[in-house]
């Protein structure tokens, strides 16, 4: 038997596979990728091939060479790097990088510079990235991506008419929280917002403000940003600019936590004096003393749902929403 050419590694090639199956590179290479016309005769003897010589596509080379890329990219906006330490940011990596696995492809992750839009679509002209999740992305980075790049991105938080958006109904789930402090009793219910620019913030703000409104109770807002420090030195604000403040509902579980221990370091009881309540539904709730009521936030199956649409650059519907369940404990 005559011995088979072998590339410079020793490694069989794509054209070591064509010579064999008796086809041109280029039909060899749409018979394995399923991209392309070729016979169902010529996809056999290429598969025959491709079997008998041990050969295995360069997943790099593929990928550059259809631009599908060899990873999904997480790309997490925020004002500093520091953003992509929080909580939030680890789910959603982890999700993406289960649901990228299973289609044999990696995921990393960026940070998206507040002050710089343009990074996402510096980002979205990487060959090397197939494709992009956005959290907390902006109207300015999701204009700044070019549109023949669009069909490869998902975001979690808004989106436009053709990146669809896939996040939590917070604002039923903020009515729902507020609700259930209304029917213990409570009325004078501060919120510890998120950041003024993501809009969250204002579909929770404005849940908020409508419950209360129905209730006939006065808003009480203090600006947060998700974070276990800002929730404490919230909750110090709040209990002296409102020091009859029977309730405290965080847009956030680490505030929640924060303000949970600048209310206990202080001497007031929870859930006796102040009712503390978060949104998350975090692995630290159910461990705080008190156990912390909250609502949840199914991070893992939002990501899957914004993952497979990247991958699957199916359209879909530009905006789904997954809903929030109330989870209570002792804090309340």
């Amino acid at each position: 038997m005559v011995e088979e050419a072998r590339g410079s590694a020793g490694e069989p090639t794509l054209a070591d596979v064509a010579r064999r199956a008796g086809v041109s590179v280029a039909t060899a290479s749409r018979a394995l990728s399923v991209r392309g016309p070729a016979s169902a005769s010529a996809r056999h003897r290429v598969a025959e091939a491709a079997r008998d010589l041990g050969y295995a596509p360069n997943p790099v080379a593929r990928a550059l060479a259809t631009r599908s890329g060899t990873r999904i990219a997480v790309a997490v906006g925020g004002h500093t790097a520091h953003v992509l330490n929080d909580p939030y940011a680890a789910r959603v990596t982890a999700a993406t990088a289960t649901t990228a696995a299973a289609h044999g492809v990696g995921a990393s992750l960026h940070w998206l510079p507040l002050h710089d839009p343009a990074e996402l679509g510096r980002l979205a002209e990487n060959r090397d990235i197939g494709g992009i999740i956005v959290v907390n992305p902006t109207p300015a980075a999701l204009a700044a991506v070019p549109r023949r790049a669009r069909a490869r991105i998902a975001s979690i938080g808004i989106g436009t008419r053709d990146i669809p958006s896939f996040d939590v109904d917070n604002a039923t789930g903020t009515r729902r929280v507020v609700e259930h402090l209304l029917a213990t009793g409570r009325r004078r219910i501060a919120m510890i917002t998120g950041p003024s620019w993501l809009p969250c913030t204002d579909r929770a703000l404005t849940a908020y403000r409508r419950a209360l409104a129905d209730a006939g109770a006065p808003p009480r807002l203090v600006a947060g940003d998700f974070t276990a420090a800002t929730g404490e030195s919230a909750a110090a604000e709040i209990t002296t600019r409102w020091p009859d403040t029977d309730a405290i509902f965080a847009l956030g579980d680490l505030s929640a936590l924060g303000a949970l221990t600048a209310l206990r370091r202080t001497g007031v009881d929870v859930p006796g004096d102040v009712a503390v309540a978060g949104f998350d539904d975090i692995a630290y709730a159910t461990l705080s003393r008190p156990g912390l009521t909250t609502t949840t936030n199914p991070v893992e199956a939002i990501t899957t749902g914004a993952a497979t649409a990247v991958l699957d650059r199916r359209p879909g519907p530009p905006q789904t929403f997954y809903p929030s369940t109330l989870v209570l404990r002792a804090s309340t």
